[in-house]
């Protein structure tokens, strides 16, 4: 499954302690148009969930879009918040800050693994 693929991509990039974006994991998974980027996109709503439901920091942190000045496109933080665990403006000072905590955190769990 896609996003049984994905898991192990961003583990393997949490290591490196670098984010990566959308397009970026699109090639690296092999997917090929058309709608690569929701394909992408739909898969980690479905890690989020599993991480959140486990507890663990949200893997998906580490996928950023290349226009939004290193955080995740809007659908991160929506869905963040359909999982109760993120409250505000997807585009305020929250978001940022939630970003920044997920994206640690999970530097945190993988990076010295």
């Amino acid at each position: 499954m896609l996003k049984d693929r994905l898991r192990v991509v961003l583990i393997e990039q949490a290591r490196t302690g670098e984010p990566v974006t959308y397009r970026e994991l699109a090639d690296r998974l092999g997917l090929t148009p058309p709608q690569t980027i929701h394909r992408v996109a739909q898969a980690l709503e479905v890690l989020m969930a599993e991480d959140a439901l486990a507890g663990r920091p949200l893997l998906a942190a580490l996928c950023v879009s290349r226009l939004q000045q290193r955080l995740p496109a809007r659908g991160f933080f929506v869905t963040a918040e359909a999982l109760g665990i993120f409250a505000g403006d997807p585009e305020g000072l929250e978001a940022r800050n939630f970003h920044e905590r997920e994206f640690q955190r999970t530097l945190a769990l993988y990076y010295a693994a």
